[in-house]
Order: C-alpha cells, then structure tokens, then sequence
C-alpha cells in the first residue's frame, strides 16, 4: 500500500522483496554509526515484520522509501511512536529515517521528511511531532534543520536504552516541529 508520493519517492509498506535492503542498512557500520548495535538477519527481520504490522494496524511506522522512477527501496522514512514515556509525552511521534549510503547526498530523505511533516501536523491533525538523534550525528541533525524543526534543548535525555558500555551514545538533542508554526510557515 502507498502511504505517500513525493516528486521523487513513494513511501509504501515493506515488501518481501525489501528484505536484503532492510538487513543491508541494519547491518551497515557507517548506516548504524550513532546506534550501540547492529542487527543480525534474524533481528532485522523480526523488526522489519513488526513495522510492517505497526503501519497495518495504526497507518504509522517507519515506510520503506522507494525511488519512485523504478521502485527501488534505498531505506525508510516515516512516523513512529517514540515509545519512551520517561521522556515524552504519550501519544508523541517521532520522525525517523535511515538510508542505504549509497543514495546519501541526494536529498531523498529531506524530501520525504517535508512530505511526512505535512502529512502528520496538518492532514493527521498532529499538535507536534519531535525527532532526536545522538549529539554528534550532524547528518541526522541537519536533516532536522532543513525541514524546518526547531532545536528544542530543554528535551535533550541521555537515551535509556543505550548501554553504558557506550556513553558516547547516550546524549540526545531533540527537535520538534509544533503544528501552529508549520501552518504559518507554510502559508509565507
């Protein structure tokens, strides 16, 4: 099922056929950079099954991103429960991507990203939606600032689930984009 289009992408449920992508990038060193762990095949397909799932039951989840040209999937983008009640809020999504290297640098997940914003904070009638990343993961952060989210310090958390056997993974900066401000901007 296509969930959205972009002039470039299609942002659509997982397929079997996206399976090898889907261990590709959670297996993929300088893809997992900021994350305390990789996935063996068994794990990424156990969480690609579960996100499939999530987007069946609620229309939410991380999407496989495919270039719309020829259908290709180079990773995901999409929106998730953050699932961290000692950190946010219930009910809060978050906005979250992560691409095959090979299609870095071209913008794909700026692009989705905008399109996902406009979907949640005006068509969902979402209030906010927030993204986070480890301090240091500029690529990630930058993308946050390109789609116009707002750095939002006071939320930073050192992440509960990342081990102590990786301090340097633990601090978070949050980024938040609040419906009234995405309205306004997009009417300039």
């Amino acid at each position: 099922m296509i969930i959205l289009e972009t002039e470039r992408l299609i942002l659509r449920n997982w397929r079997p056929s996206d399976r090898d992508l889907f261990r590709e990038i959670n297996a993929d060193p300088k893809v997992m950079e900021f994350f305390p762990f990789r996935r063996t095949y068994e794990e990424a397909d156990a969480v690609l099954e579960k996100l499939n799932g999530m987007i069946t039951d609620t229309g939410i989840g991380f999407y496989a991103m495919a270039l719309k040209e020829t259908g290709e999937p180079m990773g995901f983008c999409g929106l998730s429960p953050t699932n961290l009640p000692e950190i946010f809020p219930d009910g809060m999504v978050e906005i979250g991507w992560r691409l095959a290297t090979r299609y870095w640098g071209n913008g794909y997940v700026t692009e989705a990203s905008l399109a996902l914003l406009e979907e949640a904070l005006v068509k969902r009638g979402m209030k906010a939606v927030v993204s986070f990343a480890v301090a240091e993961n500029r690529r990630s952060t930058a993308v946050m600032e390109r789609i116009g989210m707002q750095r939002q310090p006071w939320l930073d958390f050192k992440h509960p689930r990342v081990p102590d056997t990786h301090p340097h993974l633990q601090d978070h900066v949050v980024y938040a984009a609040a419906a009234e401000l995405w309205r306004s901007k997009q009417a300039i």
